[in-house]
């Protein structure tokens, strides 16, 4: 809910689902602590696409589920059977979903990340860092490395084919991390073929004040 631009940066999100044929319908995902703003600001959304709030019934960092975990919370309590599409809330970047939808279509069975490629490879430290082979495949994954090995890192963003929600449910019963989505990509990595599109233009993880700060600066 935090503004870019005098808007919530959800609402860039949702503007490019919106635009996204593929895409059927929106879910947000949110604890109790915050689900009252998320009911306002759905009221103010003017899009085709039908909008349901969850709540994952947390109210803290204490006792949150994670993002993996939330993404788990869903698709048990809608009883998802259907591909889905993965966005972080803190994600905002300039460039359209359309060609990531169409490349992880592609790519169907397997699942698929977007990438960016960072200017300062020591910035690649704060994410998750994934190298590529020639055919897109994510070949090596590390959550936040001292030293990374690539500019490449995950945006926390997913796209999860029907046959791979089960592995979700697998990942959350073993008893992994389930905050950083980075430790799930390297765990599913060495399960099934993963690939990795890159995303052009600019991308600002605004869960850092500092991208937060340039974003409400640079971004257009």
């Amino acid at each position: 809910m935090l503004e870019v631009k005098g808007r919530p940066i959800i609402d860039y999100i949702v503007d490019k689902l919106e635009s996204v044929p593929a895409v059927d319908g929106i879910i947000v995902v949110t604890n109790s602590k915050f689900i009252a703003k998320f009911r306002k600001w759905k009221k103010t959304l003017k899009i085709k696409k039908p909008v349901l709030l969850i709540d994952d019934l947390t109210k803290s960092n204490t006792d949150r589920l994670g993002a993996i975990g939330d993404v788990a919370f869903v698709i048990r309590k809608q009883r998802m059977q259907e591909d889905i599409l993965v966005i972080g809330g803190d994600n905002l970047f300039s460039g359209g979903l359309a060609k990531f939808v169409d490349f992880a279509v592609s790519k169907r069975p397997a699942s698929t990340i977007g990438l960016y490629k960072l200017r300062d490879l020591q910035d690649a430290s704060s994410y998750g860092v994934a190298r590529l082979d020639r055919r897109k495949r994510v070949i090596y994954f590390e959550e936040k490395p001292a030293k990374p090995k690539s500019k490449l890192v995950a945006m926390c963003l997913y796209y999860i084919p029907a046959g791979c929600l089960k592995l979700i449910r697998e990942y959350m019963k073993i008893g992994r991390k389930a905050d950083a989505t980075g430790n799930y990509i390297d765990w599913l990595k060495s399960r099934m073929d993963t690939y990795g599109f890159i995303f052009r233009g600019s991308w600002y993880d605004i869960g850092d004040f500092k991208y937060l700060t340039r974003a409400k600066k640079y971004f257009a």
